[in-house]
C-alpha cells in the first residue's frame, strides 16, 4: 500500500510520513513544489540516518494520483487551496484528515478552536471531495510525539468517518505504528468533538502540564476496535 502524504513537509506530515515508513509502508510526501518535497525526504533520511528506499518526493497532485490512501497534513489556512489541486486524484480513495480547526488560521490562539459552518474541519473536505472516503485521524496525536520516533506513542488514535470499511483499513495502518490504539468514535459528525480535543492537549502542553500530550481511553470495548 503506497501512502501519499499530501503537504508533509511540516512537523505532523513528516512525523507521520516517519512512523510509516518505519513501520515497512511505501511513503510519499507531497508539497507544493518538488524542492520543498525533496527537503523533507532528505531531512527524513538525515534524521533515521540511513538511506529509505520506500520514501520519494512529489507535487501534491503527483502524490494523490500515486498514492492508495491519503493524508492531509496542512493547516486550516490551506485546507481549501490543497484539496482543489488533488481533488480529480482523490476521488474512490480514502483520504485521513487530522486538519485543526484551531485559531491560528486568523491569527489567533492554538488554544482556541475555530466553529466552522460545516462542522468539523474533516466534514468540510468531505463535502469538498464527495467522491472520497474521509476518515478523521491523528488529531489527539502530537507533532512532537510522531517525531520522536525512537520512542513509542503512549496514546489512542480516536477516529471518525461514514465509510466502515475505510475506518478498517485506517485502523489497521494506525495501529503499525507502536504502542497505538486506534478507537472507532462513530460517524464522521463526531470529529467535531474528536477536532476540540486537540487546543486543549496544545494548551496542556504548553502550560507544561504534560509534554506532548495524549490521551487513553479506559474500558474499551473490543468491537470499537474496528476488526
Amino acid at each position: 500500500m503506497k501512502l501519499g502524504i499530501i503537504g508533509g513537509t511540516g512537523g505532523q506530515g513528516l512525523g507521520i510520513a516517519i512512523r510509516f515508513v518505519q513501520a515497512g509502508e511505501d511513503v510519499i510526501i507531497g508539497s507544493r513544489t518538488m524542492e520543498k518535497a525533496q527537503a523533507a525526504v532528505d531531512k527524513m533520511k538525515d534524521l533515521l540516518k540511513e538511506d529509505v528506499p520506500n520514501v520519494k518526493a512529489a507535487e501534491n497532485p503527483d502524490a494523490a494520483a500515486e498514492g492508495d490512501v491519503l493524508i492531509l497534513t496542512v493547516p486550516l489556512a490551506a485546507q481549501v487551496a490543497t484539496l482543489k489541486s488533488i481533488k480529480e486524484c482523490a476521488a474512490g480513495k480514502i483520504l485521513i484528515d487530522p486538519t485543526g480547526p484551531l485559531e491560528t488560521a486568523i491569527g489567533g490562539s492554538p488554544m482556541k478552536c475555530l466553529y466552522l459552518p460545516d462542522g468539523a474541519a474533516s466534514e468540510k473536505t468531505q463535502k469538498f471531495l464527495p467522491e472520497a472516503k474521509v476518515v478523521c485521524a491523528f488529531n489527539n496525536i502530537s507533532s512532537g510525539a510522531l517525531m520522536n520516533f525512537t520512542e513509542p506513542i503512549d496514546c489512542d488514535c480516536l477516529i471518525a468517518g461514514d465509510d466502515p470499511e475505510a475506518k478498517k483499513t485506517v485502523g489497521k495502518l494506525i495501529d503499525k505504528i507502536p504502542d497505538i490504539r486506534t478507537v472507532d468514535c462513530g460517524p464522521l459528525e463526531r470529529a467535531q468533538i474528536i477536532e476540540k480535543i486537540t487546543p486543549l492537549l496544545i494548551g496542556l502542553n504548553i502550560k507544561k502540564t504534560c509534554k506532548d500530550a495524549g490521551i487513553r481511553l479506559t474500558g474499551i470495548n473490543p468491537e470499537c476496535r474496528l476488526y
